[in-house]
């Protein structure tokens, strides 16, 4: 996997919304943090003031717009302002090539996952972390810092998160991929689909009804994927929804740990990751190693 250089002050990089559109107001502290505190010279795409419908833009112009970062060799890190949808409309026209001959960080999380999952399959890093149209948000200061060490070089060496009752036990090393479920299990039989063997995949979801959560663990289940892991790291789901004229009983959590039930490897619940205020980052394509015991669980970067 290719690690991109880890960004000094001074370095270029750029902001785009290649998914939903959004006020551009709502960039304002994102923007200042990245010039003022972080001291980057930001260039913004044409994408942050565009709209077309629900995108920030046409497909056309929004891929333009990310192609152009990726391309451009002085920009070392592209940020995606925000999630929403509109990636899986993209990914697939985008050009690797000059990523893959300058790599650089892409940053993001929710529907970015597609984009995440396309860099993942052409072996080079990038971090599933909290997006810049959030970084003004009440509660997540953590996650806004959680993603600038990792981007400057100064990622923990690993995370220690608390037991949970549903953990399963064990010791497993292999690559970090993932992000948004929905996302991943809409990408099956795609470029965009990751093969599981060797796999610590991090999962996490928001506003899904708890039988589409369960439709898409018995796909993974039934796909043969689940049972060709090395290791699942569960986050966060947030906001999922009860169907109301036959409620289905079990929680979001218990739902997963019923497809996974019978595996072999370590499974670790309640990551703090996702569509939440502590969305630590990840670094998707790096070399964990997954550590769950009865005291605690470890997510070690090698």
């Amino acid at each position: 996997m290719l690690q991109p250089p880890f960004l000094r002050p001074g370095d270029t990089v750029g902001v785009v919304a290649p998914a939903s559109h959004f006020p551009y107001s709502e960039l304002t502290t994102g923007l200042r943090i990245l010039r003022d505190d972080w001291q980057l010279q930001v260039i913004e795409g044409e994408s942050l003031r565009a709209t077309d419908g629900p995108f920030a833009g046409s497909d056309e112009l929004r891929r333009a717009d990310l192609q152009r970062m990726f391309d451009d060799p002085t920009v070392r890190a592209v940020f995606a302002a925000r999630g929403g949808y509109g990636c899986y409309r993209i990914v697939d026209d985008l050009d690797l090539t000059g990523i893959h001959q300058s790599p650089k960080w892409l940053v993001g999380f929710s529907d970015i996952t597609v984009l995440l999952s396309r860099l993942y399959n052409r072996g080079i890093q990038s971090l599933h972390g909290i997006m810049p149209r959030q970084f003004g948000n009440e509660g997540v200061g953590e996650s806004v810092d959680s993603l600038r060490q990792w981007l400057f070089g100064n990622g923990p060496n690993e995370y220690i998160i608390p037991p949970h009752a549903l953990n399963r036990y064990g010791l497993a090393s292999g690559r970090l991929a993932g992000g948004n479920l929905t996302m991943l299990c809409n990408s099956v039989g795609t470029p965009t689909d990751i093969e599981p063997e060797g796999v610590i995949l991090f999962i996490e979801d928001i506003d899904e009804t708890l039988f589409s959560l369960d439709r898409m663990m018995q796909q993974l289940r039934r796909s043969g994927r689940l049972a060709r892991l090395a290791g699942l790291v569960v986050g966060q789901f947030t906001d999922m929804r009860i169907n109301s004229s036959l409620p289905f009983e079990k929680d979001a959590f218990a739902i997963i740990a019923d497809a996974v039930h019978d595996v072999s490897y370590p499974v670790l619940f309640n990551f703090p990751a996702g569509h939440v205020d502590m969305n630590l980052t990840l670094p998707i394509g790096r070399a964990v190693t997954l550590d769950v015991t009865t005291e605690q669980a470890r997510l070690r970067f090698d």
